[in-house]
């Protein structure tokens, strides 16, 4: 896993906006995730990327376990995290 594109794609570096009305898309807000925890996550375990397909269209890819992880690879400015990436049958 690409940390910097996952951690922008996901809001990482919005979490601390003190403005309560801006929130992501994707990714945590910035009560969800517990920066105590992540900071003590093993960056050696996978990370799990689900790839979803709907209406015949390419599939897009999803983060299904590894928020903290990357979160705290994201901290540490680690470039890369190990992950499966499961196939659109896998993910079903």
């Amino acid at each position: 896993m690409d940390v910097p594109a996952w951690a922008a794609a996901y809001g990482l570096a919005h979490l601390d906006n003190p403005n309560p009305w801006a929130t992501n898309l994707i990714g945590p807000t910035n009560t969800a995730l517990n920066r105590t925890y992540a900071m003590t996550t093993d960056l050696a375990e996978p990370s799990i990327v689900a790839q979803i397909s709907v209406n015949e269209q390419p599939p897009a890819t999803l983060l299904i376990d590894g928020t903290h992880r990357l979160y705290r690879a994201w901290r540490r400015h680690i470039p890369r995290l190990p992950t499966y990436v499961l196939t659109v049958e896998e993910t079903r």
